[in-house]
């Protein structure tokens, strides 16, 4: 099965598809800006992300930006993917732990609205007193 991330294209077929010469796809690989996977006889094998990517530095070259300024952008671009996944491990773990911890604090309202911390497993008790509420006279 291919996905996204699947080298598979060489780069006569990445260029095509990003719309660049061969040459283009070379130099932004020597320049870090795009790196695809290289095979056993170095040959320079593209994925679709690939190819989304050089089309993204076609953009932003197109807007005006240098190649190193487009580079330090897909850095900073990548760097924010990487801590938005770590940030939801990180949620995720903390919820694990959450929930798996034994007598973990449990709150519940108080008689007055107030939050109250009750131990797992106990119930509040619950007042039966009826309030009758009356707007005050002015």
């Amino acid at each position: 099965m291919i996905d996204e991330r699947s080298p598979v294209l060489p780069i006569q077929a990445a260029a095509d598809l990003a719309g660049m010469h061969p040459q283009t796809l070379r130099q932004y690989d020597r320049l870090g800006l795009v790196s695809p996977t290289r095979t056993a006889g170095q040959s320079r094998r593209y994925s679709l992300r690939d190819v989304e990517r050089l089309r993204e530095v076609a953009r932003l070259s197109g807007e005006g930006l240098n190649l190193e300024g487009i580079r330090r952008i897909l850095d900073l671009e990548n760097q924010v993917l990487a801590l938005a996944q770590r940030v939801r491990e990180l949620e995720s773990a903390l919820a694990d732990e959450v929930r798996n911890r034994p007598g973990r604090r449990v709150f519940a309202a108080g008689a007055e609205g107030e939050v109250v911390t009750v131990r797992s497993g106990t119930r509040v008790k619950r007042a039966n007193a009826v309030v009758l509420w009356s707007p005050r006279a002015q």
